[in-house]
């Protein structure tokens, strides 16, 4: 048994390093480390009671995590977007996807809708991941990819509600539609008064005791109690921890909840892929991989088309359409959810067989999203993603401004800079790789160019030559593509003087050696504003600070050299 535990963890942590590196989520991780851990493989473990009941246990503490994020003054906030472009976008997907799951399969009517809807949904971490990753989350189409997000987890309660349908609990369709919306509003409500007028005074009880354990165990007696009410009311386990999620997102005590229940939420999500892995049947996987191959692949074409549609449609510009609908092309956790909780419930909506390739599909799709964005930005830097007539349209600047500076990168710095220049009537150019960035700033009337900084030919193409432009600013956030493009300005103007941002002071140390003006280092500065507003406030005299810093800054920061060592912001 020892073995096999040590064996397992070390599967567990090889597989969450490889694919973290890969930038593909560690819940993917956890569930290979089941297929590689089950019968079909080193058979380590079998899916005993014990895997299901922890697999369960991760199954209403999926379903809390997705309730929590769901907040009605948020919802009513970004409603427009929400149940406008959510709305749409689901409904795009599920409507392709339907009649081509009624003509290929055997299915009934109702289970081709379920799944059709189903498959509609993303993956809200997976996505979340890649945006906050690719620092997105805060630009307009990460916001709108967030709403579309928020619309399919609220999506989950009439679906969830929709189960018993296929356990045989209901036979009319038209009532059954009735019976849903009335639940789902009817439970919707619930959320709002119970967590305004019960739950807050109670967490406000507990919150008293000043005990982490009290708090935690308040939050796990709910999620159980509302799945034991809901199971007894003939509805799914499952929408109970749902609710008890949506109920704790109504009370001023949810970010405190989060980071309570986050490390233990963690650990039982990946109890339930683990068990998810151990309970796939390979060799009927193996048996189907072509419809599995042709499955991944028409899936994500079909509905990276469907997104695209209604993004344009809704006026959403040519470039952050294909972001969106690249990011949500994928399946999602919800999905994965669903064909579990039928499993587990008896509900044979589809036959058991196709829920295993279904399984399959979903999560090769979720593994596939982080490859394909890795693909488009690597066409993106090598100028290949885009016609010639598009990046002539990004590249072609003011021809009446002959620019003074050179501003490479537009991100926050870069952005601040050229605003200061605007305001002084500086003539300068900014460059940057990023579509949406150059887009959006030529939309506010910045004189911003689509570009490779490191790339000689472009450089001089916008002024970087001798006696043209007078300097050059290095605004990139990257130390080593920041490096390559002082290089090659150097090789080309090696007067010319150049100015850098840097994180920290080793990476300005670093560009200082490759002859800059100045290479500001971030969190010293920062730091340096600081302290001046402490001593100010302490009392100190401005003259004497306004020494201090001139003493701190003298000789490339070589006072700081002995107190920064380990190179870290």
């Amino acid at each position: 048994m020892s073995l096999s535990l040590l064996a397992f963890f070390a599967i567990v942590f090889v597989l969450v390093y490889m694919l973290r590196m890969a930038r593909i989520g560690a819940l993917v991780a956890f569930l290979f480390a089941g297929i590689l851990s089950g019968p079909y493989v080193f058979n380590l473990f079998n899916l005993s009671d014990a895997w299901t009941f922890l697999g369960d246990m991760g199954i209403m503490f999926l379903w809390f995590n997705i309730g929590l994020e769901i907040n009605m003054r948020r919802l009513w906030r970004m409603r427009r977007t929400i149940f406008g472009f959510g709305a749409a976008q689901v409904l795009m997907v599920a409507v392709m996807l339907f009649p081509i799951l009624f003509g290929i399969t055997n299915w009934t009517m109702l289970g081709c809708i379920m799944v059709a809807l189903m498959l509609a949904m993303s993956s809200t971490s997976v996505d979340l991941q890649l945006l906050t990753e690719r620092n997105q989350l805060n630009t307009e189409m990460g916001r709108q990819t967030f709403s579309i997000l928020l619309f399919q987890d609220l999506l989950s309660i009439p679906l969830l509600a929709m189960l018993p349908v296929f356990a045989g609990k209901s036979f009319s369709l038209g009532a059954t539609a009735i019976d849903v919306a009335v639940i789902s509003v009817a439970l919707i409500l619930s959320v709002i008064v119970i967590g305004r007028f019960i739950m807050t005074p109670i967490l406000r009880q507990v919150g008293k005791l000043k005990s982490h354990e009290a708090f935690l165990l308040a939050v796990l007696l709910s999620i159980v109690i509302w799945a034991v009410l809901l199971d007894l009311m003939g509805l799914p386990a499952g929408l109970g921890a749902f609710l008890a999620g949506m109920l704790m997102s109504e009370t001023v005590y949810r970010h405190q909840i989060t980071a309570e229940i986050s490390p233990y939420a963690t650990m039982f999500l990946a109890f339930f892929f683990i068990s998810l892995g151990m309970g796939l049947n390979l060799p009927l996987l193996g048996e189907h991989w072509y419809m599995i191959l042709f499955g991944v692949i028409g899936f994500m074409v079909l509905k990276f088309f469907a997104i695209y549609m209604v993004a344009r449609v809704r006026g959403v510009n040519l470039y952050d359409s294909m972001m969106i609908a690249l990011i949500l092309t994928q399946g999602g956790e919800f999905a994965l959810l669903m064909l579990q909780t039928m499993k587990t419930s008896g509900i044979n909506a589809i036959p058991s067989g196709h829920e295993e390739i279904l399984t399959a599909i979903i999560i090769l799709s979720i593994m596939m999203t982080p490859l394909l964005l890795y693909l488009h930005d690597y066409l993106q830097r090598h100028g290949k993603l885009f016609s010639q007539r598009f990046q002539r349209k990004l590249i072609d600047a003011d021809k009446n401004i002959k620019p003074e500076v050179i501003v490479c990168g537009f991100g926050r710095v870069g952005q601040i800079v050229c605003q200061m220049l605007d305001a002084q009537k500086i003539p300068y150019v900014a460059i940057d790789l990023d579509i949406n960035a150059v887009m959006m700033g030529r939309e506010m009337g910045f004189n911003v160019v689509y570009g490779d900084t490191t790339n000689r030919d472009v450089l001089m193409d916008f002024g970087v030559k001798p006696r043209h432009a007078k300097s050059v600013v290095v605004a990139l956030d990257n130390a080593n593509t920041a490096r390559k493009c002082i290089i090659m300005v150097k090789s080309i103007a090696p007067r010319i003087k150049i100015f850098a941002r840097a994180r920290n002071l080793a990476d300005s140390q670093m560009l200082m050696r490759e002859g800059v003006e100045t290479a500001l280092p971030e969190t010293i500065e920062s730091s340096f504003m600081l302290g001046y507003n402490v001593l100010s406030h302490a009392g100190v005299s401005d003259s004497k600070i306004e020494r201090l810093v001139f003493d701190m800054r003298r000789d490339n920061y070589s006072a700081l050299s002995t107190v920064i060592s380990d190179k870290r912001d």
